[in-house]
């Protein structure tokens, strides 16, 4: 048995989830072609809560292509939000404020009396080059999706990016003019002109197609267009992140678009109607892209140029944490009623559950670590919020079914027992599902033995074998075991299908 719990302890500790609190709040204000964004961040290094997020529309590259100038309007339009930006953060007493520029002001004749201006309200402008751009932003997708492998694209105002990530580093990135602002007048060619304005682009970069890699979306009407595609198909989850289409989409969406009048897709959720004009050419870029890169899936990222900017800034250390973790940690930390609580229920179910894999071990792990953030809720809702906390909580690094899994077992903890939510079964598969409910009910267990405390969960034991599942006590802690906990045990070896005693 000890041996056995030392492996478990083992694996436990590749799991690094000790958040790092931040040592000052810091922001981002990131000056884009079409908008400017002030994101304040607050919390752990590695995945920061977002303590405020506003956009500007200011489209200092509306006319770029035109007159190569940003125009006195939007000039004045982006200044203006960049005081209001200033102004807010030294409110909020923001010690670190990174101030970045993209296409838009790296191109225009004027773009340095822009930054020069900003200069003058305290800004200090970084102007990022075409690889700066691409590299933060492929960064930005390590950090929401480690162990991404493949191209990504990061399609803004004024340019596209194309970064090839693998083992946690970016490889090779080129900067193509081809942001969506730019893309109706080459459009406007004729038929087929941006396909061959693309192939010759990366002919000339010497860029090369790797077939059958995912394309991981990144940018504002690239999300747009996948919120559009999961209204399309009626996808259960209404969180962006990581959603999963095939390649070949790319092309439909793009038929699809050009045929839906303006007013149908103003009404999809979380739609901003500025991005409602630039979705047929975003759509029929993304399939020529993929075509070209003959790329196998594309995946939805909702980090991007900004969270790769905070990315770069951490030690290796940090970056190496799973940010699932921290942040479900972060979370259960500020809400349970005992330091700890997470940690030690991990612990004590791990021994029952090692045939789980690796990537289920990390969902465990999750669901152990938030296993305490519905106590203050209305009992007859706890289980119900345990669900929406895994559904729609803004975590990282997890899947659909993934969440759907987290959900099952939060649910099953506060009391669902082993029925299964709506839609939790049209995410996940049914034995994903029955194997989270076993986490669940096992995690339950340990909460009514321990009360939530270390010592019976640091001295009691709980075991499967020979078709009986067994929970050791202490002679001094046999008194614990009152009429719930053994009714708990009971439910958990039920659902797992095997029989039940105490032993002292």
């Amino acid at each position: 048995m000890a041996s056995m719990l030392n492996r478990v302890r083992v694996i436990a500790q590749t799991m690094a989830t000790t958040p790092e609190a931040a040592a000052a709040r810091s922001a981002i204000i990131d000056i884009g072609s079409n908008s400017i964004r002030l994101v304040v961040y607050d919390g752990p290094r590695r995945i920061p809560f977002i303590l405020f997020n506003e956009k500007v529309m200011a489209g200092l590259g509306a006319s770029l292509g035109r007159t190569g100038q940003i125009e006195p309007e939007a000039m004045e339009r982006g200044l203006r939000a960049l005081a209001r930006f200033a102004h807010l953060c030294r409110e909020m007493a923001v010690d670190n404020v990174r101030c970045v520029a993209t296409a838009a002001v790296r191109d225009a004749t004027n773009g340095q009396d822009f930054i020069a201006r900003a200069g003058a309200m305290g800004l200090t402008v970084e102007l990022l080059s075409g690889s700066q751009e691409a590299i933060a932003a492929a960064r930005g997708v390590l950090s929401g999706i480690p162990g991404a492998d493949g191209i990504v694209g990061d399609l803004g105002g004024g340019s596209l990016e194309l970064a090839r990530i693998r083992d946690g580093a970016v490889h090779q990135t080129i900067s193509l003019p081809l942001g969506v602002l730019r893309l109706p007048e080459i459009r406007g060619r004729g038929r087929g002109a941006l396909e061959r304005q693309v192939r010759k682009m990366l002919d000339k970069a010497g860029w090369r197609a790797s077939p059958d890699l995912p394309f991981y979306l990144v940018g504002g009407s690239w999300r747009a267009l996948a919120r559009f595609d999961m209204q399309l198909t009626s996808f259960p989850l209404p969180v962006v992140h990581q959603y999963d289409m095939p390649a070949s989409r790319a092309e439909q969406l793009t038929r699809i678009v050009s045929h839906v009048g303006r007013a149908r897709l103003k009404d999809i959720p979380a739609m901003t109607g500025s991005r409602v004009p630039t979705l047929p050419d975003a759509a029929a870029l993304l399939s020529v892209v993929v075509r070209q890169l003959r790329s196998e899936r594309l995946v939805v990222s909702a980090y991007g140029l900004r969270e790769g900017l905070l990315f770069e800034e951490l030690s290796p250390e940090i970056r190496d944490q799973d940010p699932l973790l921290v942040a479900a940690e972060a979370e259960g930390e500020a809400q349970a009623r005992f330091a700890g609580h997470g940690d030690m229920i991990e612990r004590w179910i791990a021994p029952i559950f090692q045939d789980d894999a690796g990537a289920w071990r990390r969902i465990r792990r999750a669901a152990c670590l938030l296993a305490d953030v519905g106590w203050r809720a209305n009992p007859d809702f706890r289980a119900e919020r345990g669900v929406d906390i895994a559904l729609h909580g803004n975590w990282v690094g997890i899947s659909a079914p993934e969440r759907a899994m987290l959900a099952q077992a939060l649910h099953s903890n506060f009391g669902g027992g082993a029925t299964t939510p709506a839609p939790l079964e049209k995410l996940a598969s049914p034995d994903m599902l029955r194997r989270a409910m076993l986490w669940g009910l096992a995690i339950r267990l340990g909460q009514r033995l321990s009360g939530g405390v270390e010592g019976p969960l640091a001295t009691g034991r709980l075991d499967v074998r020979d078709g009986v599942l067994t929970l050791a006590l202490r002679d001094r802690d046999v008194d614990l075991y009152g009429e719930a906990v053994e009714r708990r045990l009971k439910q958990l070896a039920q659902a797992m299908g095997v029989k039940c005693r105490m032993v002292g």
